[in-house]
């Protein structure tokens, strides 16, 4: 289920459309206290999520799914037309795993869709791995350092498995550009860097199991 929060009628309707006739199932909502309503009956598999609403803006959204265990794993899209690179960080460091630019076309935003939906997909299902004070659970989505549970944006805790399933091992900047981003990823933007960077500060005392390799990549785990 994609859930759509746009108040536009035009759009909304049009993006509806486009969603179900590629077999989707979609509901689009005007209001954020609508969306909510939906959202307390049935989490939504992804979200696209328009930045100036009524009630209250797209990124104050964003901020209370991320905030809540039920809905943190959920991946954003969000539909905006500020294409500034300081909006997108604003928007990245709130926990937005994709940007759409209005005007959009519509064979562009269902192949956003589609790259986010598979990577959600390709989330291991069966392990799970500690290491010092670190505890990952992919099946749950769990993220704990000291016991205590930490909230991750889709992308970063993409970020944190794709360094476990490697642990000991260095990752490209491109590898791991693909692997989260794909085909749509700028390699010449700082994306990589700011969610790196929020990681460490969400995980606390594991922040430094993150190392920077320097001119390459990262890694968790291994020699120096």
């Amino acid at each position: 289920m994609v859930y759509l929060l746009e108040d536009d009628d035009s759009i909304r309707k049009l993006v509806i459309y486009a969603l179900q006739s590629q077999g989707y199932e979609a509901a689009g909502f005007e209001r954020p206290s609508e969306f909510w309503h939906a959202v307390n009956r049935k989490l939504p598999e992804l979200v696209l999520l328009d930045v100036m609403l009524p009630e209250e803006d797209g990124l104050s959204v964003l901020k209370k799914l991320r905030g809540a265990s039920a809905t943190n794993g959920i991946p954003v899209i969000m539909l905006t037309a500020k294409n500034t690179e300081f909006d997108r960080v604003t928007g990245l460091d709130c926990g937005a795993d994709d940007f759409v630019s209005k005007p959009f076309g519509m064979m562009e935003l269902l192949a956003r869709v589609r790259a986010v939906l598979r990577r959600t997909e390709k989330t291991p299902q069966e392990q799970q791995w500690q290491v010092g004070p670190l505890y990952v659970c992919p099946q749950r989505r769990q993220v704990q350092v000291n016991g205590q549970d930490v909230l991750l944006t889709y992308k970063e805790f993409e970020i944190l498995s794709l360094l476990l399933q490697q642990q000991g091992r260095v990752m490209t900047r491109e590898m791991l550009m693909d692997r989260v981003w794909g085909l749509e990823a700028d390699r010449e933007n700082r994306t990589l860097d700011v969610h790196i960077r929020t990681l460490r500060q969400k995980l606390g005392e594991a922040g430094h199991l993150i190392e920077t390799v320097r001119g390459v990549g990262y890694k968790i785990g291994g020699r120096a």
